[in-house]
């Protein structure tokens, strides 16, 4: 199985939680990765370049998924919208979607960068936040969709929902020197992401996918 993984702090847990998952050896040379950005783990997986992949939430509609997902309830901290013209960040295409569908202006920045700046300046519009004010919902940014091994993603994708996952110091120590941070702001940052879809997030999700459809053309 070919798994597109994002190298965000987001999937960290998860990423965590497969590693320990395939203790075996034939269970690890079952599984490949390939790492990129959400946008283009997105056309991966659409042309089948990979099997299964955390993908933007706004590509989502149309393909098989598990009710995992990456969702915040008010702040998420790594999605913002800095001052400034309109201007998308090419490794999304949900958030620069969700800026879009809330009518805002600005320079969408995600993932590392954004809670970098934010851990820095304090600066920026937190988009999950926005959202949360205009509908009392929390955001979806990515789902767990795939396109094969259907029995076997669906397995992973229930037993992570029921595990609470314990990120080892080395590697927390690790990635939080990666992004220039610390692990105790690593740790702080996880506990605004949650990864059961439950109602309120499959209701977010659909209104979300309602009002994106009618945005057509990018604005100038």
């Amino acid at each position: 199985m070919l798994f597109g993984s994002i190298a965000y702090l987001n999937l960290l847990p998860f990423q965590v939680f497969l590693k320990r998952s395939l203790q075996g050896n034939a269970a690890k040379m079952s599984f490949r990765y390939k790492r990129a950005v959400p946008s283009q783990i997105n056309k991966a997986l659409k042309r089948k370049a990979v099997n299964a992949a955390f993908i933007s939430s706004v590509a989502s509609a149309k393909c098989k998924c598990t009710d995992l997902g990456i969702i915040a309830d008010k702040k998420v901290y790594s999605v913002l919208l800095l001052e400034g013209s309109y201007q998308t960040d090419p490794a999304s295409e949900t958030s620069n979607r969700l800026a879009r569908v809330l009518d805002l202006q600005g320079r969408v920045i995600i993932g590392d960068e954004a809670l970098k700046h934010y851990l820095h300046t304090g600066t920026g519009t937190d988009l999950s936040e926005a959202w949360y004010k205009e509908t009392g919902l929390p955001f979806v940014f990515a789902r767990l969709c795939y396109n094969k091994h259907e029995e076997t993603i669906q397995k992973l994708a229930n037993s992570f929902s029921h595990t609470k996952v314990k990120i080892p110091q080395y590697i927390l120590k690790r990635e939080a020197q990666k992004r220039g941070i610390t692990p105790k702001q690593v740790l702080w940052y996880l506990e605004h992401i949650h990864y059961k879809m439950d109602h309120k997030a499959k209701r977010s999700l659909k209104q979300f996918l309602k009002k994106s459809r009618k945005i057509r053309h990018p604005r100038t």
